[in-house]
């Protein structure tokens, strides 16, 4: 499962942060806390070393010890850190001065990698990250990562399919099975 944190200053004033630390909204915070409401079932937690992740992590799950992986956090966009939205380059164009597209690819799979083997068959992986770490995941999972930006503090649950992988937005706690 990936989490993209709540709602930053960045995010509601349509600014690029990458690397940026950008700060939780009120929205962003309590969309955050409404996920501590929800019956989890046994989970094993996953965040980048980012604040406005931690942040998302702590008041989503109180009670439940994160581990921080380097490898989750958002991508280095570089000169463009800080200007509007609309003037994000490409995904594939390497940013001057920041990180290329594939280097995110490979660091975000091992993430995602390192996660799924802490975890082990009894706990469900729950990473708390970013729009474009989840781009990421997307893109190994193979989804297109183009399009909308993931919504704030909205679980993405991933389940492999019939030669597939199946995304699905919780909107509320589903019942879990075992």
């Amino acid at each position: 499962m990936l989490i993209r944190h709540g709602e930053t200053d960045a995010n509601r004033d349509m600014r690029i942060a990458g690397r940026s630390e950008a700060q939780l909204t009120a929205a962003g915070r309590a969309s955050a806390a409404a996920l501590a409401e929800w019956a989890w079932p046994s989970i094993r937690l996953f965040v980048s070393p980012q604040q406005r992740a931690q942040d998302t992590a702590r008041l989503a799950f109180p009670s439940i010890p994160a581990a921080t992986l380097p490898d989750l956090r958002e991508r280095d966009w570089g000169h463009f850190e800080g200007l509007p939205v609309a003037e994000l380059p490409q995904r594939e164009k390497t940013p001057d001065g920041g990180e290329p597209w594939d280097d995110m690819i490979g660091r975000v799979g091992r993430a995602l990698e390192a996660g799924l083997d802490r975890s082990g068959p009894e706990a469900l992986p729950v990473f708390v990250a970013h729009s474009g770490v989840i781009r990421a995941a997307r893109h190994l999972l193979g989804f297109d990562p183009h399009g909308p930006s993931p919504h704030n503090a909205q679980p993405l649950l991933y389940e492999p399919g019939a030669g597939a992988w199946h995304e699905t937005y919780l909107e509320g706690a589903p019942e879990w099975t075992a």
